[in-house]
């Protein structure tokens, strides 16, 4: 793969001087921040930060004080009287089956559903980006079409279609159905994303006697990496918040963590040591994911900002 590793450096020296000369003159963003100083402009992103994560950190402390304490009075009185935090919330949780199977229920349904996606889509992007086939425009079209039908369309169709297969209220319906409506915007994605890719790095592969397998595998899916990874934090958010479809499509014994929290809300005076830590738990895992592959998501939405 000689070929491939000339090609890289080359494309990566090019880039290099498109982004000294696109630099010279600096971005709207940076002369703002150099004619304020930075410090004012500093402050007030903290301040809009702070307001941003207010909620979160309302959820965080009520879901430490006890049911009493948030039927009395409101979270912010936590810095006045420290001692109000307690873990006994956190234990009632994990002791609550429901909640913890709920929990259980949905990375049961989020991981596969995202990983299905991620791959198909990428196989299907690479397909629509660099390999010549029948129809190949008009299906693309076709997969663009499909990014504006809504979900609510397909809620009776698919049911009825779920029914006779024997797919209704199950793990593996809900699956499908995530990734089936997930799919046109990955396809549509990563399609764009590969491509970006030069065409000389490809053709480079392929004299080093590469197939198309291997092509994808070892020069597409490296270079891809940021877009895939934004299409697996957006497929992943998307699943794990969703209710309606977890509401209608799964199983009413075993609910996604959604549909398990409106259920405790409905008796919302007895048992919120239960329903403060849930909500929290349930929001905090997106938030571990997003920050996990964080680097990878913003190098993936500015792909393609810069030219």
């Amino acid at each position: 793969m000689t070929t491939v590793r000339g090609a890289l450096r080359g494309g990566r020296g090019g880039r290099g001087v498109g982004a000294g000369r696109g630099s010279a003159g600096g971005s709207l963003v940076s002369r703002v921040a150099a004619r304020t100083g930075g410090g004012a402009l500093r402050v007030f992103l903290i301040l809009v930060a702070l307001f941003w994560l207010m909620p979160s950190v309302g959820l965080l402390l009520s879901s430490l004080r006890s049911p009493q304490r948030i039927g009395e009075s409101g979270w912010w009185r936590v810095f006045g009287e420290p001692a109000q935090i307690t873990w006994d919330n956190y234990s009632e949780l994990l002791g609550n089956e429901k909640v913890m199977g709920s929990l259980l229920t949905t990375a049961a349904i989020t991981v596969p559903a995202t990983v299905l996606v991620v791959v198909i889509g990428s196989l299907a992007g690479y397909a629509f980006a660099w390999l010549d086939f029948p129809g190949r425009d008009g299906w693309f079209l076709v997969v663009v079409g499909l990014l504006v039908v809504p979900v609510q369309v397909a809620l009776i169709p698919v049911a009825k279609l779920f029914g006779a297969v024997g797919l209704f209220e199950t793990t593996a319906g809900v699956v499908l159905f995530h990734t089936a409506f997930g799919l046109p915007f990955a396809v549509f994605l990563l399609r764009n994303f590969f491509a970006e890719i030069p065409r000389e790095l490809l053709e480079a592969a392929r004299l080093d006697g590469a197939g198309e397998l291997r092509l994808f595998s070892r020069v597409v899916m490296p270079l891809g990496g940021p877009a895939i990874a934004s299409l697996g934090i957006f497929q992943f958010l998307w699943v794990w918040n969703d209710m309606l479809i977890a509401l209608i499509f799964a199983d009413s014994g075993s609910p996604p963590v959604t549909v398990a929290l409106q259920q405790e809300v409905r008796q919302f005076g007895s048992n919120i040591d239960v329903l403060a830590p849930g909500a929290f738990v349930s929001m905090v895992v997106p938030l571990i994911v997003f920050f996990a592959f964080q680097r990878q998501f913003v190098s993936g939405v500015m792909a393609g900002a810069v030219k």
